[in-house]
């Protein structure tokens, strides 16, 4: 380990900062956050950011000297120094200065004459986290920072600050170090966090006040709750921030059979995992015991994940779940996923909406709720006009024919597309009359999403993953 991470108060102290640079207006941005006071060493004054933090700051926050860095009045009372000039014989001499003085240096992209680094910065005052790769590889420092900041909710500093008010009732009132983080491990991890973070700060305080009074209480918890969540359409990098937060905090995870496997990697492991997953003809779980599953686990007290494929509201009865739940009185969220015609379509390059195409786009799914495939297929035929059907490729044959039938153009172009958005994504083209026989012999996999209408013809300008 080259650095040892340290976190320095610097509120009142002074920092020169030399060079006329945006890399030095950049760290000047970064070090006015802690409340310290800038000296910038500059003979000129020529980047555009360095001129607005001058103009738009106190000359007790940032002080503008033209004197030579050898000048002793530069340096009095400095705690920090950092080298951003363009010049490297100008950044090498200061660190020299520096050194001489035994005042901590960062030389902008010369670690090798470096007392220390700056850190990517994730502020959720009063948490702060801070990543470093040594000065070596900023990308992989960006990488870390990106997968931190998924767990970090723009909130995570109101939940600390709100906490912080109750830290020594609670001291008071736990016996043991141990019982006291079982309690903020509950809070922070459960309910009130969720609270703060749905902006419902005065619930939350609620909350964590009738918590305290209840600390001497023996009494069961039955605050279970369940979150009800989009997976998307199989690529992990498609979640969004709240649905992985939910997703590692989860006891218990009840999930479907479209859900990836490497977002069923993301839940904790020590979650446990139930499949309930459903395809034609063949339901592991009936929709009624999945129902009840959710209501028991939630009264028990439990964070119950139900994670469904794409979107939970669309094609997905997410509906039907949530009914029973606020039935039966249980806590629940809803969060929504990028349903899989709109990443199968990104990802096959065939935009579902196009000025000179398609004004219109209809979803419709393939698979009724009696197995048959009878739908308002005179509605259907419709030109400028996008169709995208869910589980339909059993019914494929059917779904061409009746377009055809009712007045839909038999050279009306179509495409699979099978495993969307994962790495065994394959696209089958062909037009309404020909699309059956042309995967009469293939092994298309499910799940296959089926999109018809004259955007399918830009596929073979647009198909970027390919």
């Amino acid at each position: 380990m080259d650095f040892l991470p340290l976190f320095f108060s610097l509120k009142g102290s002074r920092v020169l900062v030399v060079g006329d640079s945006a890399a030095a207006a950049r760290k000047i941005e970064v070090l006015l956050k802690t409340k310290c006071k800038v000296r910038l060493a500059t003979d000129t004054l020529t980047d555009q950011g360095l001129k607005i933090l001058v103009e738009t700051n106190d000359i007790e926050r940032v002080s503008l000297t033209a004197e030579s860095p050898n000048n002793d009045l530069v340096w009095g009372r400095i705690s920090l120094a950092v080298a951003a000039s363009e010049d490297k014989v100008v950044n090498e001499a200061i660190a020299k200065t520096a050194k001489q003085r035994n005042i901590p240096i960062n030389v902008v992209n010369r670690v090798d004459i470096s007392d220390f680094v700056f850190p990517s910065i994730i502020d959720r005052s009063p948490v702060i986290a801070a990543v470093s790769s040594s000065g070596e590889l900023p990308i992989l420092t960006r990488l870390v920072r990106s997968r931190l900041e998924a767990n970090l909710p723009h909130a995570f500093g109101r939940m600390a600050m709100i906490a912080k008010k109750y830290r020594q009732q609670v001291r008071e009132g736990v016996d043991g170090i141990n019982a006291r983080r079982r309690f903020w491990e509950k809070h922070l991890e459960g309910k009130f966090s969720e609270l703060v973070f749905s902006g419902k700060e005065e619930d939350a305080v609620d909350l964590l006040e009738s918590a305290i009074e209840d600390l001497s209480s023996t009494a069961p918890s039955n605050d279970g709750e369940v979150y009800l969540v989009g997976a998307g359409p199989g690529d992990p990098d498609l979640l969004t921030f709240k649905a992985l937060r939910l997703i590692r905090q989860a006891d218990i995870v009840l999930y479907d059979r479209l859900v990836s496997e490497p977002i069923l990697e993301l839940v904790r492991h020590d979650a446990e995992r139930i499949n309930v997953g459903k395809e034609r003809s063949n339901h592991l779980v009936p929709q009624e015991s999945i129902n009840e599953l959710l209501v028991k686990y939630a009264k028990q007290g439990k964070r119950v994940l139900r994670l469904k494929g794409g979107d939970p509201f669309i094609f997905g009865r997410g509906g039907e779940e949530i009914e029973t739940l606020a039935e039966e009185g249980v806590s629940f969220q809803v969060v929504p996923g990028i349903t899989a015609a709109s990443g199968c379509s990104a990802y096959s390059g065939i935009p579902l909406t196009h000025r000179d195409y398609s004004q219109s786009v209809r979803f419709v799914t393939g698979h009724l709720k009696n197995d048959t495939c009878d739908l308002p297929w005179h509605e259907l035929v419709q030109e400028n006009q996008t169709l995208v059907f869910y589980m339909g490729l059993t019914g494929l044959a059917t779904i061409c024919s009746s377009l055809i039938e009712n007045g839909m153009r038999t050279d009306k172009p179509i495409a699979l597309v099978s495993k969307g958005t994962t790495r065994h994504q394959k696209v089958y083209e062909g037009t309404l009359s020909t699309i059956v026989d042309i995967i009469k012999n293939q092994k298309v996999a499910a799940p296959t999403l089926i999109i018809i209408g004259d955007v399918v013809s830009l596929r073979d300008k647009l198909k970027w993953l390919e």
